[in-house]
């Protein structure tokens, strides 16, 4: 995959021009359920360019259905919206679906790994633990804020903060096909596609997440801070 490409693997998504739902209620705050066709990179842009603030996304991240291609890239892409538009501050409205067949912690696992994320509305799913999913999703929504996994391109290299797992990690390289790796990764790529010391590394760090035959880059992007760069 390139970009986030794939028109007919496209979740559609409403929008309003506000985050909150009494304002989103008013006259002019509705922006339309919109088909989202072009590129994920195109569409974060377009929609922010509209005047977006929240976005409520069709269709699941269904983590339990990415045995087939289309499924994998269909997960891979929404998971991709969810990322860069959080990286925008904007509140996106998504529902996940594990995979229990991860084993008994598999939710509290995923949990953690998207954290960064806005959190879903919510996590469900046969198999899945009602009582285990609410408990992810209120530590996810207590303990999400913005910055919180992020990577930036500086001149010549690339840093990866991580602050998923209570502290700060952070990771700086220089080596050009990391670089190379991280940019095949953004939008879903296959393991062999990406050089394999940097992908080794990646999944020690646990920065990408395996989507049925694609590997998916989980840090988002920022292009400058939001906060003083020593609270970040």
């Amino acid at each position: 995959m390139s970009s986030g490409s794939s028109s007919t693997l496209t979740p559609s998504a409403a929008a309003w021009r506000d985050y909150d739902p009494v304002a989103c209620a008013l006259p002019g705050m509705f922006l339309g359920d919109l088909a989202l066709t072009g590129s994920v990179p195109e569409e974060c842009d377009r929609l922010w360019e509209l005047g977006a603030r929240r976005v409520r996304l069709s269709g699941v991240v269904d983590l339990a259905d990415t045995g087939t291609p289309d499924a994998a890239a269909r997960t891979v892409r929404t998971l991709s919206l969810v990322r860069d538009l959080t990286a925008r501050a904007v509140l996106v409205e998504w529902d996940l679906r594990p995979d229990p067949g991860r084993g008994p912690t598999a939710v509290e696992d995923v949990s953690r790994l998207l954290s960064h994320l806005q959190p879903p509305q919510r996590i469900e799913g046969e198999g899945v633990d009602a009582s285990a999913a609410a408990d992810a999703l209120r530590t996810w929504r207590n303990g999400h804020y913005l910055g919180k996994c992020l990577w930036r391109q500086g001149p010549g290299f690339v840093q990866i903060r991580d602050r998923r797992w209570g502290d700060l990690r952070r990771f700086t390289v220089d080596e050009p096909h990391y670089q190379e790796a991280i940019e095949r990764l953004a939008y879903g790529a296959p393991a062999e596609s990406v050089p394999a010391d940097a992908l080794a590394d990646f999944r020690e760090e646990r920065l990408v997440l395996a989507v049925g035959g694609l590997e998916w880059w989980l840090p988002y992007r920022v292009n400058r801070w939001i906060q003083e760069a020593m609270t970040i």
